[in-house]
This record gives structure tokens, sequence and C-alpha cells, in this order.
């Protein structure tokens, strides 16, 4: 998880929340600072890694690569302003296994996140989705026959969890039948805050067009 000092309130329950699982975490420190998460019990529990001024996917590739991660079957590759309250890390990977999910995300509640596309939202009456409905004519539409995204095959960028086995190929290459193994967990489910992040500051921040922000598909 890339992290700034100024999420720390939330880093502190995400942190928390892997750690009581038995999960190994690692914090990318984009803003250089380290000494200030020490007045967390878990500090000395956890990676700290950092460079200033970088991304977690700029992190990742150097210091993720699929054979030093080759213990863990998933990986987790979190944006810091989620909120975790109704997440619980043991049972999504249990239902990420038996569904057969080799990309996935936790469902966005609909009523406390910031949700750019459809896909993404939580439904209430299933435990996992793999596509989305909505009406619309010619490629503006999703039904039932679709197979483009952000239709199916569609995940966004702020939750992704990969398998082991698609870690090694995300971190060269995104490839793969995104209509089978990729998919949003419906019964586990976080917040999305949409807090500014890399430090920038809320008054200056300049609202970002959903279509210009990072997605994952599966080509």
């Amino acid at each position: 998880m890339a992290v700034g000092i100024k999420q720390k309130d939330l880093v502190n329950k995400m942190v928390k929340k892997f750690l009581s699982s038995n999960f190994v975490v690692m914090l990318f420190h984009y803003d250089g600072i380290v000494d200030e998460w020490k007045d967390f019990g878990w500090s000395d529990h956890v990676i700290h890694i950092s460079v200033v001024n970088q991304t977690k996917w700029w992190f990742a590739k150097r210091f993720l690569h699929p054979d030093i991660v080759a213990e863990y079957s998933y990986i987790f590759l979190w944006d810091e302003d989620l909120g975790v309250e109704d997440f619980h890390p043991e049972q999504y990977v249990s239902i990420i296994k038996s569904e057969g999910l080799e990309i996935s995300q936790p469902a966005l509640d609909r009523n406390k996140s910031e949700v750019h596309h459809q896909i993404t939202a939580r439904g209430r009456r299933t435990k996992v989705h793999r596509r989305t409905y909505k009406p619309g004519g010619g490629r503006k539409g999703c039904d039932g026959s679709s197979t483009a995204p952000p239709c199916t095959g569609w995940i966004e960028m702020m939750a992704p969890v990969f398998s082991r086995a698609a870690w090694r190929c995300v971190w060269y290459m995104i490839q793969g039948d995104r209509t089978k193994n990729v998919g949003v967990v419906d019964a586990e489910y976080i917040v999305h805050y949409g807090r500014p992040t890399l430090g920038g500051n809320e008054e200056n921040e300049e609202h970002v067009n959903p279509k210009q922000r990072s997605m994952i598909g599966i080509n």
C-alpha cells in the first residue's frame, strides 16, 4: 500500500485488520515520512519502504517482483483511502478461491463511496458479480451479451487483488479471459472516500474526470 501521513487514520485501520488476519503488510511511503508511524504498535511488524513522490505502481514494479512475492497466494495492492469496517480479509480470500477469481476487488458501498463505474458497486443480492447491466444503445449499454469493459472483465484500481499466477502476468503485461476470472465480491465490501493522495492539498485538488482514473482490464 502506498501511504502518506495525511491518511494515517485510515491506514491504521487497514493495517490492523490485515495483520489480525495474519497478512504480511508492506507500506510504501510516497511522502518520505516514516518515523511518524512509529507511534502505532504495529509499526515494527510491517515492512516500510520510502521513496518520495512515487505511485503504488512504481513501488510495485520495483519491490513486488513475482519471484519475491511467490510465497504469497494473493497480492492486495490497495490505495490508502479505503474504509474496511465491513471488510473481512480471510472471508474475502475464501470467496475468491471458491469462485476462481484471479483478479478481483471488493465491491464498493453505494451510499458512502465515490463510485465511478457501476460494475464496481455492491450488489445486495449476490455474493460475486462479473458483469453489470444498464440500458443504452450501442456501446453505451451493458447486457448479457456484452464482452467489453466496463460491462464485464473490469475492476477499478483503488483496491485490486491478484492471485499469485495473475500477478506474474500483470507484473509484465495484463492478459487472459476477462469475462470469467475477473469479478467484484459483493459479500465483502469497503468504503472508498476519494481523499486527495500524494500529499495534495484539498483546496487545490482539481476534479478528476472518472474516465481519467486508472482502471484495469484483461485483454
